[in-house]
Parts: C-alpha cells; structure tokens; sequence
C-alpha cells in the first residue's frame, strides 16, 4: 500500500471513532471474510485474533506465530479498500523491542491500527502489571503519531468477590493507558449500561465495547450508554462455524443439502469479490 494511501486510511479510521454513531466492527479472519463484510458495509475491517488463529490451525492466545499473524493481515490489506485494524493480543512478543517490530510490520503493511491488551500473568487467572501494556503502548507510539491504539483491559475476564472493585480496576487501567498514549479504550466483558457510561465519562477516550455474543444489546443502546466503538470479535466466525457443523451433519446424517443452500453466495459472486486486487 503507498505512503499516501496507508495515511488516508489511519485518518478515516480516527474519524469514524467520533462519527455521529459509533462505529460497528464485524470482525473477520482472512482475506475473504473481509472482503465480504466489506461488502455488506463496513467502513473499516477489524481482525478477530482468536478466529484468525482457529482458521490457521491454532488455539487463541498468541499460539500462533508472529509470522503467521502477519502473513495472514498482508492477505487481508491487500484485498480490503477501507481501513484495517489488527488484533494483536498481548503484543506476539516477550520484550517491548519485540511487540514494537511486530506492530512496525503492520504499519508497513498500511495498517490504521491495532488492539493491543494487558491479559493475565501465563498460567494464571491474575491480571498482568499494567506497567507492561503502558510501556508497549509508548514504544509503538514512537513509530507512528496517529497510528490508531485501542488499548484492551482483561479486568473484566478474571474472577472479582467485588464487582466494583473490578470496575475500578478497569477504570485505573483505561486512564494508565490513556495517559501512555493509547487512542481508544476496549473493556470486553463490560456489559452493563450504567457501567458503560460511567467509563465513557471518566476516559475521554473512545470506548470499546463487544457485542460478539447471544443477547448482546443493539448498537442503539450500547450507544446511548457512550459507546463509541462495538466488536463483534471471533462472534461471526463462531456462528458460521456452527452453521457449517449443521450443513455437515444433515449431510451425514440425512443426505440432504437443504441449508447449504440457503443464503449461499454464488461463484460469481465471490469472485468478484476479489476482481480488483492486486
């Protein structure tokens, strides 16, 4: 992707963060799932870290290698026409040196921007240092100015007896990021409305919230609560997943075909999907 083009696509990705509504992230997983959602309308493509490992043969959580990751976002810039952010978990590195290289790498590849999360201690349901994630954020602030940096907390993926004292938490984390150089703020399993806009007022950052699972609210009520950024994460790929399982077992156990064939998108479809790529 030219200079010029990477530049244009980082600063459309900051203003729809502060569009009259927020902006709606229908995550995918490869170059072809991208294009599709693109397809239905998205004006910017998120990645979903756990369905882009499942698609390569990996469990979530940075089972996969940095290479692999990479290799697999190139596929999906290549394709995409609108501005791209990876998820990147934990960084796909063990040292600030290494996570700035693997996010220098998206940068080149013309990446808007990226998740980055604090996650918990390996081995262990207890939340990492905060010192991690902040020094992170810095060293890829450093290469990049306006390089979009969603800032994740797992506060509310660990066991609390005290569930204000885990808002908190989450609160203290988003404002240490904040302050490290973060431009957005993602808190998953942060559900509740009144919890939701307690945050968005107390970090002046766009907040984040996922609505990849049964029962998530609509975007109209997340939104009211002041969220300014909704991911549907690995949800998609989970429910296609499952809609394959059932194709496959009305195969097996029936010899019939009838929900492959409902909704599916034609050859010709798909290929034109891709008759502009390079």
């Amino acid at each position: 992707m030219r200079a010029s083009d990477a530049q244009r696509h980082t600063e459309t990705f900051h203003r729809l963060h502060a569009g009259p509504g927020p902006l709606v992230l229908v995550n995918a997983w490869d170059a072809v799932s991208a294009r599709v959602v693109e397809r239905a309308g998205a004006t910017a493509i998120g990645t979903t870290s756990a369905g882009m490992a499942w698609s390569l043969g990996y469990a979530d959580g940075e089972r996969m290698p940095a290479s692999e990751l990479l290799a697999a976002c190139a596929r999906i810039c290549r394709v995409a026409r609108v501005p791209v952010s990876v998820d990147m978990e934990r960084g796909f590195g063990d040292s600030t040196q290494a996570v700035a290289e693997v996010a220098g790498a998206l940068i080149g590849m013309g990446v808007a921007g990226i998740n980055i999360e604090d996650g918990t201690l390996p081995g262990t349901a207890e939340l990492a240092p905060p010192e991690v994630l902040c020094e992170r954020i810095a060293a890829i602030r450093k290469l990049d100015a306006r390089f979009f940096i969603n800032a994740r907390t797992d506060a509310y993926f660990v066991p609390w007896d005290d569930p204000a004292a885990r808002f908190e938490e989450a609160r203290r984390r988003a404002r240490l990021y904040a302050a490290a150089g973060a431009d957005g703020i993602f808190v998953p399993g942060m559900s509740s409305p009144d919890e939701i806009a307690k945050l968005a007022g107390a970090v002046k950052l766009p907040l984040n919230v996922y609505a990849g699972h049964a029962g998530a609210p609509p975007a109209e009520a997340l939104a009211r609560a002041g969220a300014r950024r909704i991911s549907l994460g690995c949800g998609p790929l989970q429910s296609a997943l499952g809609l394959a399982g059932r194709i496959a077992a009305e195969a097996f156990a029936h010899g019939r075909f009838g929900t492959m064939g409902e909704g599916m998108l034609s050859v010709g479809e798909l290929n034109g999907l891709f008759a502009a790529a390079p």
